[in-house]
């Protein structure tokens, strides 16, 4: 019977680097204590992607037409290794050890969700919307072992409501790594696709950077940041990675997580959140449900929108669209309590209250919601202190 584990281990200067392999039993040898059966150990190469078989016969080793002089000592500790990896505790302790000497995305990939909801609740303000959607869609994604599709989620709402801080949570709760982590990917339409004449090239670009980026890690983030930014007709080459088809381009595609974030759609969000606010309604009351199907009309029908006539909304791609809610005066003064927080100056309510006071407040009449939400408080926090 065949000892299989993941086969994906590379070559490096005639000795592997990774304990993955797989075995076959044919001939019996005694190493120490164990009593093992191996065949052959095939590892792929690590550019051509063709294996090579190296074969051993009864406690012997002969070499491939590739050739390997280690070939004997390999297979010897390969099959040792892969024996001790049956017992769970050994196992916990060899991949501890792997891990301090790889970066693979395996061992990076360290997703605390516990400590991502108490992170959202704690400091993202007056959201209580993107806090349950994002808390509930990501946790439900991550306890399927084999996702139907990949998570993806369009954060929207007017500047300096939290959206990008939510995004990037993800990712230093995603990864041991953090934000600073490999396998998350952060596209700024200014940065990445400057040009509205060069969507061509810019959709053969994405393309080659998601495909590659999914064959190193398949629980890789992408987040897209200033959508209404974004030249309509790039993200659309990201149709076939986004639904539930077979894995594309020989790539498992369906682990990943994908963030769109933007402004369009605002005006609808606030201006449902001002007719709640007249309507003598708790904040709190405003459903997610309410905003779905116009988020995505705006979206699809803004022509300063990266999702402009976008398959990836007409085909219904999008799991959630989560609305960031436009912050009053009390949610600004939390954002200028927090941050003098850090700076060591909790103390200060005179500068809470001046940052507060000094911000500007839509529409007139009534000065309900900050027009930069807590983008500013920084800036002001500078100014009073």
């Amino acid at each position: 019977m065949s000892l299989v584990v993941p086969d994906v281990c590379f070559l490096d200067r005639g000795l592997p680097t990774c304990p993955l392999f797989r075995i076959q039993p044919r001939a019996r040898c005694l190493l120490g204590n164990a009593v093992l059966s191996v065949t052959s150990l095939r590892v792929p190469g690590r550019t051509s992607g063709t294996r090579k078989d190296y074969k051993r016969t009864g406690c012997g080793c002969g070499e491939s037409s590739s050739g390997f002089s280690a070939c004997q000592q390999a297979a010897e500790m390969l099959a040792v290794l892969s024996v001790l990896c049956l017992c769970s505790p050994v196992r916990g302790v060899f991949q501890k050890l792997y891990c301090s000497i790889s970066d693979s995305c395996d061992c990076d990939f360290k997703p605390n969700i516990r400590d991502l909801e108490w992170d959202l609740y704690k400091n993202v303000y007056g959201q209580h919307l993107a806090q349950d959607i994002v808390s509930e869609e990501v946790a439900r994604f991550l306890q399927n072992k084999s996702p139907e599709r990949p998570l993806v989620l369009s954060f929207h709402g007017s500047s300096g409501t939290g959206k990008t801080l939510v995004g990037s949570m993800l990712g230093n709760h995603l990864y041991g790594s953090a934000m600073s982590s490999p396998y998350v990917h952060t596209f700024v339409p200014a940065l990445h696709f400057p040009s509205p004449d060069r969507v061509k090239q810019y959709r053969e670009e994405l393309k080659r950077w998601v495909l590659g980026n999914l064959t190193a890690c398949a629980r890789s983030v992408f987040l897209f940041e200033e959508m209404e930014k974004m030249p309509p007709g790039v993200i659309d080459i990201l149709e076939p990675f986004l639904g539930p088809s077979h894995v594309v381009f020989r790539t498992n595609y369906r682990k990943a997580i994908y963030v769109f974030i933007g402004t369009t759609g605002e005006e609808v969000i606030n201006r449902k959140v001002l007719e709640s606010r007249l309507a003598g309604r708790d904040r709190e009351e405003i459903r997610s449900d309410d905003f779905q199907d116009a988020i995505a009309r705006a979206a699809y029908n803004s022509s300063a929108s990266g999702f402009f006539r976008s398959a990836v909304i007409r085909q219904k791609l999008v799991a959630r669209f989560v609305p960031f809610l436009p912050l009053n005066r009390r949610h600004v003064e939390r954002c200028a309590r927090s941050q003098l927080c850090q700076r060591g100056c909790c103390g200060r309510g005179d500068v809470v209250e001046a940052v507060g006071g000094d911000m500007t407040y839509a529409p007139v009449p009534g000065h309900y919601f900050s027009t930069t939400g807590c983008k500013a408080v920084p800036a002001k926090i500078n100014l009073f202190l």
